[in-house]
């Protein structure tokens, strides 16, 4: 929490919940800014294919052993750069006349968007990490191949001599999610586990007292 306001963000990977319960907490009054719908309005012109049909964001993307990956990468980390710092400028500047909560829909790739825009992440909201373990990371290799999504490699992929694009792929990415899962825990104020937030009849209220107890905890308010 940052004054009276609940100010959240949340961060974890592609399919961990963030878009479910920011979508649950704006159903409940939170101003919500979605991070992936703001970068996809910016990024709209370009979402067009070669017939000239509409594409998905993953479409354009690709995967990175293709071409025109790392333009579409570098294109992709600017936009939602930008689109973080207008988010984050908008809480600046009305959070000390302003009593709303807000939460901040982060993509999985927020932690590449630089140390002092993270920084002020963390300055202006609680930051969540929506943690998931290796065994369900295990199944988002298959989830990525059969439904593509925009991935930011960042460098992490690497084919080897003689590897098919499929088995470096799969070499590669539980190293990604691994990477990301590190740097996903140094950011974040609070924790909350795959087990916790998945846990049968869970409401928005009982997620919400398990982040103010954990942050409690965490900065020895509670005992």
């Amino acid at each position: 929490m940052k004054g009276d306001e609940l100010r959240l963000s949340f961060i974890g990977m592609s399919g961990s919940g963030k878009s479910y319960w920011s979508a649950r907490l704006a159903r409940q009054g939170y101003r919500h800014f979605c991070c992936d719908a703001l970068i996809a309005a910016r990024l709209a012109p370009e979402l067009i294919g070669p017939d000239e049909s509409r594409v998905t964001m993953g479409e354009w993307m690709g995967f990175p052993y293709q071409p025109r990956y790392a333009e579409c990468e570098a294109k992709y980390l600017a936009c939602e750069t930008a689109v973080l710092e207008e988010i984050l400028a908008c809480i600046e500047r009305e959070a000390g006349g302003c009593e709303w909560d807000v939460i901040v829909d982060t993509t999985g790739s927020v932690i590449y968007t630089g140390q002092e825009l993270l920084n002020e992440l963390r300055r202006y909201t609680t930051v969540v990490h929506m943690a998931t373990p290796p065994e369900v990371q295990e199944r988002m290799l298959e989830l990525y191949l059969a439904n593509m999504r925009p991935v930011l490699w960042q460098g992490m992929f690497e084919k080897r001599p003689g590897e098919t694009n499929e088995t470096a792929l799969a070499r590669c990415y539980p190293r990604l999610l691994a990477s990301r899962e590190r740097l996903y825990g140094r950011l974040a104020d609070v924790t909350v586990s795959y087990d916790e937030r998945n846990r049968e009849g869970l409401g928005v209220d009982d997620l919400l007292q398990v982040i103010v107890e954990r942050l409690g905890r965490a900065s020895g308010l509670f005992k």
